[in-house]
Order: C-alpha cells, then sequence, then structure tokens
C-alpha cells in the first residue's frame, strides 16, 4: 500500500540519512520523494513509501528524530476525492 508523508525538519546536513535509515529499518520502501525550503530556513520533505505495514509504525518514529520537527500522514488520493466530494 502507497503512503504519503509531509515532513518539516530542521536544515541540517545529516537530516536525510536520518529519515532515509529509519524508513529503511521500519520495512518501507520509499518510492516518490521531494524536498523544498521553507521561508523560515526549515526544509519540506514530501514522500510517498510503499509498504504492508501500517504507516503508523513509520510515523511514529520520525516524529522521536530531534531533527524532525512534525510529521504528518497524508490521506490516499482515493480518500481524499471522497472527503473534498
Amino acid at each position: 500500500m502507497i503512503h504519503s508523508l509531509e515532513l518539516t525538519v530542521q536544515q541540517r546536513p545529516e537530516v536525510l540519512e536520518r529519515v532515509l535509515r529509519v524508513t529503511r529499518h521500519r520495512g518501507f520502501t520509499i518510492t516518490q520523494m521531494q524536498m523544498r525550503m521553507n521561508d523560515d530556513a526549515s526544509l519540506s520533505l514530501d514522500m510517498e513509501v510503499d509498504s504492508e505495514r501500517a504507516i503508523e509504525l513509520l510515523s511514529n518514529q520520525l516524529n522521536k528524530l530531534i531533527d524532525v520537527t512534525q510529521c504528518k500522514v497524508l490521506l490516499p488520493l482515493s480518500l481524499q476525492q471522497r472527503a473534498n466530494a
């Protein structure tokens, strides 16, 4: 199952490595990733991950990382369309 995450992280050289390591150790495969700088010098990281495991296993661990200020699990696209209808 594909899940979408939106992370806000501090701009540090090691932050991407930490996020990728936690994602791999929790058994998720990254299928798409996009990063952009925010106005407040933080970074926004949008990720799509694939796994049969519960997304909460990953999001809870990412929230514990010191460089991650926010981790949001986004609704799947099909559910977003139903919510907007």
